[in-house]
């Protein structure tokens, strides 16, 4: 005869009065989880205002979603479909300042929207233009004082930290950019006047990527190159097949002749002259001096036509 053996069942407490249970104290969102929330809105919100046309998808023939899909954020951000739907959803996870920027850009953010967008995932932008660029104004006097030569002061990442008004008309008109563009390697490989003009350019191309190779290995887990590196492998095919090669160049100083073509004044022939700043390789001015008498001539041409427009209330000059 088999006994069965059953457990008794335990009480079960009484229900708290429902009284009891309208004043219990709720526990608020902790701020990490207010902020992901906020990022969240905002991403949607930014998805669901651009149309298919605007961000060069097809329509298809059946949209419910105003503006975007979460699927052709990601494709236009080369980001994983996953993620992307995790950052929309409040997931508490890791996002890179890289994976940021490609979402900016695929969004089409505008400044503004650009630095709310990292205050809200409390990450510090790595691009150039939004923090202090750390230029003395003696170092800007002195940009001031060279010209009509141009020149410009430099990082090791290439990116433009100041210049005089005869620089920023040299190759193409740098006051007309966003600060986030002003980056001698984005331009070489991205601004068609700034390729155009610049002469051997196959030779400076592939200079400038192996240079950018040789520095970025001191600085190779850090935000702002892993992000610049992600932008031009992103945008440039070109840049991709030289990055692909793996040469490297070591940054140097001395004299250059460079053949710039200068629209407003013709060809000039350049002396291209780069000088540390700081002590170690990093920070640079960069001067272009004439070779030969025509240049100097058509530079002063060029320095002259940059102060007429600018007593005629047209813009031109170093950055703030």
């Amino acid at each position: 005869m088999t006994t069965m053996v059953t457990e008794t069942p335990r009480p079960v407490p009484p229900a708290a009065p429902a009284a009891a249970r309208a004043t219990a104290p709720t526990v608020p969102p902790a701020p990490d989880e207010v902020r992901r929330a906020e990022l969240a809105a905002f991403l949607r919100s930014r998805r669901e205002r651009i149309t298919p046309e605007q961000a060069g998808l097809p329509r298809g023939p059946r949209r419910r979603t105003p503006g975007l899909r979460r699927e052709e954020v990601a494709q236009l951000a080369a980001v994983g479909v996953t993620w992307y739907t995790w950052i929309e959803q409040a997931r508490d996870i890791q996002v890179s300042a890289q994976v940021l920027d490609a979402i900016a850009r695929a969004l089409m953010l505008d400044r503004d929207e650009r630095a709310h967008l990292f205050a809200l995932a409390n990450i510090a932008d790595p691009l150039p233009g939004t923090a202090h660029t750390g230029v003395s104004a003696a170092l800007r006097q002195m940009l001031e004082q060279l010209e009509p030569l141009p020149a410009c002061v430099q990082n090791a990442r290439y990116d433009i930290l100041a210049y005089n008004r005869t620089y920023g008309r040299l190759l193409c008109d740098l006051d007309e950019l966003p600060p986030e563009e002003r980056n001698c390697l984005w331009l070489h490989f991205t601004h068609p006047q700034w390729a155009i003009r610049m002469g051997d350019r196959d030779e400076v191309l592939r200079a400038i990527a192996a240079k950018f190779r040789a520095a970025m290995a001191e600085h190779i887990a850090e935000p702002a190159w892993k992000c610049l590196l992600k932008r031009l492998q992103d945008t440039s095919p070109e840049f991709r097949r030289l990055w692909a090669r793996h040469e490297v160049v070591s940054p140097e100083g001395g004299h250059r002749v460079r053949l710039i073509d200068q629209p407003d004044v013709g060809p000039l022939r350049m002396t291209f002259t780069s000088l540390w700043v700081d002590p170690g390789p990093g920070t640079r001015l960069l001067t272009f001096t004439p070779a030969d008498h025509e240049s100097r001539e058509r530079l002063d041409r060029l320095h002259d036509l940059i102060r007429a427009e600018r007593r005629d209330g047209q813009p031109g000059g170093t950055p703030e």
